[in-house]
This record gives structure tokens, C-alpha cells and sequence, in this order.
């Protein structure tokens, strides 16, 4: 089931999102962002992100979240038990039906070595549109990380 984030999400959406991220991310973002990408600094993250996030599911059990900027899928991440159980299809799909209500074509920023995260957006039919620095977010500022910016035109979605 899918439904908007609450402030009793945080916690869990925090969890989520930390343990994704580094499984993911660890061993392709630069060295330099790792002390800002422990358990709390997502925890500080998720509370602004909220009115723009929708969460997964299933029983009680927050199993994925996925959170829009503008055109951008700004996040996006499942739990590892509930990988490949269609959870990651459902809330990208919901993010394209958000962004298209606006916007033609939707983007979105992986880590050129998240393999996995790569395949699952081009079986959902996102291109790769070429390198990206993407403006990691840290305290005070943000921080370059090396990435591909992936595109889907939205025409057929809407």
C-alpha cells in the first residue's frame, strides 16, 4: 500500500533510507561524503523531505519510500527484505504520475557504479543522459558526487 510520509515515518524512513544508501553508494561517492551519511544525518534529512514523500507498506511494516522534487525522483529506496517484490516498480511509478501532472520529462541522479539501481531504471524504461555532479546535500553546503543523470518522458504516463 502506498500512502503520503507522517511524522511518525521519520524513524522508519530514516532506517530505510541509511541502510539503502549504503548499499548503494559505499565504495562509489567520494570518500568525503561518508561522515555526513550515518544514521542521524538521514534522520535530520527525512522531516523537510515529508509533504513530498510516499511511503510503502506492507502490514505495518514501512518496507520503501520514494521522494519528488519538482521533476526530480529525488530519492527513492526500498528495504533489502522487500527488494524485488514489486515495491520499487509501485513508488516509481507513483513518482512519474506526481511529476507528470507537471512536467514532461522526469530525471533522477545514480551513482555511476550502483549497477543494480541502474538496470532497475532502464527495465522501467529511463535512459542514461550522460554524467551528472549531483549536488550532494551536506551540513552547510553540498558536495559534488560523480553520478548519471537518467531521464523518462512522461507523455504515455500522464
Amino acid at each position: 500500500m502506498l500512502r503520503p510520509a507522517t511524522p511518525a515515518d521519520v524513524e522508519a524512513i530514516a532506517a530505510v533510507w541509511h541502510q539503502g544508501w549504503r548499499d548503494g553508494h559505499l565504495g562509489h561517492v567520494p570518500d568525503a561524503l561518508l561522515p555526513y551519511r550515518e544514521l542521524v544525518h538521514f534522520r535530520s534529512r527525512v522531516p523537510p523531505r515529508l509533504p513530498r514523500t510516499t511511503v510503502a507498506t506492507v502490514a505495518r511494516d514501512l518496507v520503501g519510500f520514494v521522494t519528488v522534487r519538482e521533476d526530480e525522483v529525488e530519492e527513492v529506496f526500498v528495504a533489502a527484505h522487500a527488494r524485488g517484490t514489486g515495491v520499487a516498480d509501485a513508488l516509481l511509478w507513483h513518482a512519474e504520475q506526481v511529476i507528470a501532472r507537471r512536467f514532461e520529462v522526469a530525471w533522477l541522479s545514480v551513482v555511476a557504479g550502483n549497477a543494480r539501481a541502474r538496470r532497475f531504471y532502464e527495465r522501467s524504461g529511463w535512459r542514461d543522459a550522460g554524467a551528472l555532479d549531483y549536488a550532494a546535500e551536506i551540513p552547510g553546503g553540498t558536495l559534488p558526487v560523480p553520478s548519471r543523470r537518467y531521464e523518462k518522458a512522461l507523455g504515455e504516463s500522464r
